[in-house]
């Protein structure tokens, strides 16, 4: 085991959840009258009928200037004096949902990213209840305009200071519930954007727990961070198998949130804060810069933690994350390698860059000792998923067809998307192996299922869910409320799905 101190040049001031600042002095408000010092006020109006009067132009008029009135579409208009004004396309008025009216304020949002005080109108929201219109809109405003500004010693961009939000024939009091709402779930994601985004060298996971318990402290969750020792006497050969050939400390972070209620769902969450592939040394290609987002799944558990308590979440929640970085070096672990899970079940190892369900195994046995009602966990685990489903799209994998229905319930109303891959059992003679239970690669094919098969010989017959967001970490350009980066994939959905447990 190596046991050198690397150097850090990081600076002792430095925060890797840089967001929470940032949220804290921006103001979002519901308002029956718009605050006339804004710098920019959109209108949002469906693609047939008139025009909203305020914007000066009639329909024919905007439709010469290339506003053709579809959702997302927007058009701003320079005033002599005042505020900038928008217009900004929803589409047919029966097509409105809360996953359009994100999207069209996430397009607004970044029509007007020069702009640090903005406002939007909404003319129509058709059957939508005006509450989750609100916090849909409230959520495109601010996700759209996140950036990592941690360690920028100039800011690019404007940072948005004040948004508003107002619907045609709702007071604002009653939008306000939708606002807060969305304090939390931004909140939520900001956290997982920010953690992920941060590089390897100023986050590790020793840093990892120490920001879990400032947010405890913060948000209403107890936290108690374990260390090597601590795991070696836990028997999780798993994750300190993984952290071998690492020269920082593995971490297990356990995240309590008591809702009250007799209902206990139970999260696990990798945490590879950097991803090497150890022996089996990944190319040095755009991917291997993306593995400090290995632990988007923690990421995004931490990030739905700060939200629980805000949101008034009955349901009894617990998270184990685990942490480490996957390096090579003379200590590391090695193919032919074999190790002892918690509880005894013994894992070949085939591939020393399939630590990720190794890193998670411990959790999910530590997580079945709890005696949840359930247990989901959020991984960062195979590209098999990434290139069946794409960039938007996580895999969902599961024993339990009740439990499927609630995760896909809140993926849709989150629009954080996922789509159910089958848990095809006949795979699961791949992973055999001679000389241990069970080995930690299956053969060239179904990656996705033969990793989530792995996963479920330790959730013994507890309800589970497994989501793999290896594709949905992160996004190459600005889309929507996906800035360019992390996602933070995965905060909302949780929040919802502990909300509606």
């Amino acid at each position: 085991m190596q046991t050198h101190t690397p150097a850090k040049l990081i600076p002792t001031d430095f925060t890797p959840v840089p967001s929470l600042a940032w949220l804290r002095d921006l103001e979002v408000a519901a308002v029956d009258e718009t605050d006339p010092t804004l710098h920019a006020v959109g209108f949002v109006f469906a693609d047939q009928g008139d025009a909203p009067d305020e914007l000066g132009l009639d329909r024919a008029a905007l439709r010469r200037a290339g506003f053709t009135g579809k959702a997302g579409d927007t058009l701003l208009l320079p005033q002599p004096s005042g505020p900038a004004l928008v217009a900004v396309g929803a589409g047919p008025v029966a097509g409105l949902s809360p996953a359009l009216l994100r999207d069209v304020a996430a397009a607004f949002s970044r029509a007007t990213s020069s702009f640090e005080r903005v406002g939007l109108r909404l003319m129509d929201v058709g059957d939508v209840d005006p509450v989750e219109a609100a916090q849909a809109v409230a959520e495109g405003l601010v996700l759209a305009r996140y950036r990592y500004r941690a360690l920028r010693a100039e800011h690019k961009e404007p940072v948005l200071t004040r948004a508003e939000l107002s619907i045609a024939g709702a007071a604002a009091e009653a939008l306000r519930a939708g606002v807060a709402r969305a304090s939390a779930t931004v909140r939520a994601a900001a956290v997982g954007r920010d953690l992920a985004n941060t590089p390897p060298g100023h986050l590790t996971a020793q840093n990892l727990g120490e920001v879990a318990v400032d947010l405890g402290a913060a948000y209403g969750f107890e936290v108690q961070v374990s260390d090597r020792q601590e795991l070696i006497e836990l028997g999780c050969g798993g994750l300190l198998g993984v952290n071998a050939g690492s020269a920082e400390e593995p971490r297990m972070i356990r995240l309590t949130y008591a809702g009250g209620s007799d209902r206990k769902l139970a999260l696990v969450g990798k945490g590879i804060m950097y991803d090497s592939g150890g022996i089996s040394l990944k190319p040095s290609d755009p991917m291997h810069l993306l593995m400090k987002m290995d632990m988007g799944g923690a990421a995004a558990i931490l990030g739905a933690f700060t939200a629980l308590q805000q949101l008034g979440v009955s349901t009894t929640v617990s998270a184990w994350l685990m942490c480490t970085d996957n390096m090579p070096s003379g200590s590391a672990y090695k193919l032919g390698d074999v190790l002892t899970a918690r509880g005894g079940k013994t894992v070949e190892v085939k591939n020393t860059d399939a630590e990720g369900r190794l890193a998670i195994m411990d959790g999910l046995v530590l997580a079945t000792e709890w005696e949840p009602d359930a247990i989901i966990d959020v991984a960062t685990l195979t590209g098999a998923a990434l290139m069946a489903l794409g960039t938007l799209t996580a895999a969902l994998f599961s024993n339990d067809a009740g439990l499927a229905e609630r995760v896909e319930a809140a993926s849709a109303e989150t629009n954080e998307q996922l789509w159910q891959l089958p848990l095809e059992r006949s795979y699961r003679k791949q992973l055999d192996s001679d000389i241990a239970d069970i080995s930690n690669l299956g053969g060239p094919y179904a990656g996705a299922t033969t990793a989530a098969l792995f996963l479920d010989e330790f959730v013994a017959e507890v309800p589970w869910a497994h989501i793999d967001i290896a594709g949905t970490m992160q996004s190459a350009t600005d889309d929507s409320w996906r800035s360019a980066g992390a996602t933070g994939y995965g905060a909302r959905l949780l929040t919802r799905l502990a909300e509606s447990f």
